[in-house]
């Protein structure tokens, strides 16, 4: 083989050798970041649930108060047409 081409094979087999460890190393972080993905997606469904507890546990309470603002405001209105006759 000539000179040229081993220095050929040198250079091809550096860069090839650079591109895997670049490739290994972002391979690695690559799973460290989809663990902290998996994480704060966890801690937003919490959250999520959470919130939908609290408004579900505040409609309950709040759903008769309106239906009591409704009916009051229904009779209001009857009142004010008897009153009006």
């Amino acid at each position: 083989m000539c000179q040229a081409a081993e220095i050929l094979v040198y250079i091809l087999s550096t860069f090839l050798a650079v591109f895997l460890i670049v490739g290994i190393i972002l391979g690695i972080y690559l799973i460290i970041l989809t663990k902290q993905i998996r994480k704060v997606t966890k801690s937003a469904e919490k959250t999520v649930d959470d919130i939908g507890s609290v408004v579900s546990k505040a409609s309950k309470i709040i759903q008769p108060i309106f239906i009591v603002e409704t009916i009051n405001s229904v009779l209001n209105k009857l009142k004010k047409k008897k009153g009006e006759k």
